[in-house]
């Protein structure tokens, strides 16, 4: 096997791999919806 075609090919599973990952992630993980809170100092709000 020629050197680029090598490089093509270990560069082509790489990306086959990590495009499987992030589809497995968005079909099988379910984000928990919450309520979030943060206070604001008052010394931000006087500006």
């Amino acid at each position: 096997m020629p050197t680029l075609f090598r490089f093509l090919m270990i560069i082509g599973t790489l990306a086959a791999i990590v495009w499987a990952g992030m589809f497995a992630l968005v079909t099988f993980v379910e984000p928990q919806p919450r309520e979030m809170t943060q206070t604001v100092p008052s010394s931000r709000l006087n500006k």
